[in-house]
């Protein structure tokens, strides 16, 4: 397909986002603080199923993705779409509904086993539509594009995700995931460009070792690399973010209007990113998305002794900027794997590349909750006491303002070295 996709089919593959981002800001953001605070489950048996659980759904990314090739290859990449969305949202409820009266200990058997069910489903929709999408654009604007169709709806998804379980709660969204993951789907299975036909030549044998043979490949080696030290700086702040408001800003009751800037804020800054792709490339644009980030977040360090109006109306400006660099961070990553596949069709597939990159994403986000957590623990901090002991909470204001930004300082250091290897540079 060569000619751009018509605003029509953009919006019918980009729809299937919503859901998937719908289900994926409680699980990944809102969880850790709700099992502590609703259930008073301990942070060190939270942060160890979530590192276990996260752990096990990373590893099967790569194996679903060979899956999702072998579909692909027999053109029924659809299957894949109607066997996760059932998955995602059963899993959902299950993990914002579980029975009551449960122990410590039934109550972590029952968060594990949702957690597995809910990953399941969200990684094999996420695979599925990435690689449905790789194939719809040939070049680094038309990629971007795709991109910004996918991770737009993904942010309205997010939004809405951060906003209504506080106003009308977790019944209502669990409703509006079911409604709205069946009519993503109809709309991508009916409505949407097919993704591009996969000739068998192209296919190979889908095996161990097709599932490695990406890492043969010295750009998608590198373009991994600091898509992992760019997504590590991300994951850390988004698991400590709510901890972070209450316990060191106070400002717990802006927790909804906090998220729903920061996101805003990126769905406005997408068109503005594709805009620069199309002139400036792939690689410039996300080098300048990570320096925004820097600039902004570096100031949180400090904000605890600001006063409450004067904290929020500066984290709140934080939260725009950042969320206006996120922007470049959701759009420029995939565009340029994509771009990495079809310039490579014989070596590198759509199901083994995505696969790997949700299993570095997950990685991420395994290492930020199961290490920081506990990590945080040790030196002293306990959820809900902002003030026993202070240096908890001193270590929290580290953790979450100053490593992510010297994590992504390495990511655009790795990214100039690296940037030939990579199309759109």
């Amino acid at each position: 397909m060569t000619a751009p996709l018509s605003g029509k089919a953009l919006l019918a593959y980009g729809s299937l986002g919503f859901p998937l981002s719908f289900a994926a800001l409680p699980v990944y953001v809102v969880l850790p603080d709700w099992y502590a605070q609703q259930f008073g489950l301990p942070l060190a048996w939270l942060g160890a199923v979530l590192l276990c659980s996260r752990l096990m759904d990373a590893i099967a990314d790569p194996w679903l993705g060979i899956w999702i090739d072998r579909l692909n290859q027999a053109g029924r990449l659809s299957w894949a779409i109607v066997v996760a969305v059932p998955l995602l949202v059963v899993g959902f409820v299950a993990l914002f509904h579980p029975p009551a009266g449960l122990s410590h200990t039934r109550l972590t058997g029952w968060l594990a086993l949702a957690l597995l069910v809910t990953y399941a489903g969200f990684s094999l929709g996420s695979i599925s539509h990435q690689a449905w999408g790789a194939t719809l654009a040939h070049s680094p604007g038309g990629r971007a594009g795709i991109a910004a169709a996918r991770e737009g709806s993904g942010l309205l998804g997010v939004i809405i995700a951060a906003a209504l379980p506080g106003v009308a709660g977790m019944t209502t969204a669990s409703m509006l995931l079911a409604a709205s993951a069946l009519a993503a789907s109809w709309m991508l299975l009916r409505v949407a460009p097919r993704p591009a036909p996969k000739r068998v030549e192209d296919a190979g044998t889908l095996t161990l070792r097709a599932l490695m043979m990406p890492l043969q490949h010295a750009g998608f080696r590198a373009l991994l690399g600091v898509f992992a030290l760019n997504g590590i700086a991300a994951a850390i702040p988004a698991t400590l973010l709510l901890f972070f408001v209450r316990d060191v800003l106070q400002l717990e009751a802006f927790s909804g209007l906090i998220l729903t800037v920061y996101f805003v804020s990126a769905v406005a800054s997408m068109p503005l990113w594709s805009r620069g792709a199309y002139r400036f490339g792939l690689v410039p644009i996300w080098l300048a998305g990570m320096g925004l980030s820097i600039a902004a977040f570096i100031w949180v360090v400090g904000m605890e002794r600001l006063d409450p109006d004067m904290a929020l109306a500066a984290f709140l400006l934080l939260s725009a900027l950042s969320g206006a660099a996120l922007g470049a961070d959701l759009i420029a990553p995939s565009a340029l794997a994509a771009g990495l596949i079809q310039g490579a069709p014989g070596r590198l597939r759509e199901g083994a590349c995505f696969g790997l990159w949700n299993l570095t994403a997950k990685l991420n986000l395994a290492l930020a909750a199961g290490l920081m957590l506990p990590l945080l623990t040790l030196l002293g901090y306990v959820p809900g006491t902002p003030d026993k002991p202070p240096v908890g909470t001193t270590a929290l204001m580290l953790a979450y303002g100053l490593v992510p930004c010297l994590l992504k300082a390495g990511a655009i250091a790795t990214l100039w070295r690296v940037r030939p290897l990579l199309p759109g540079a």
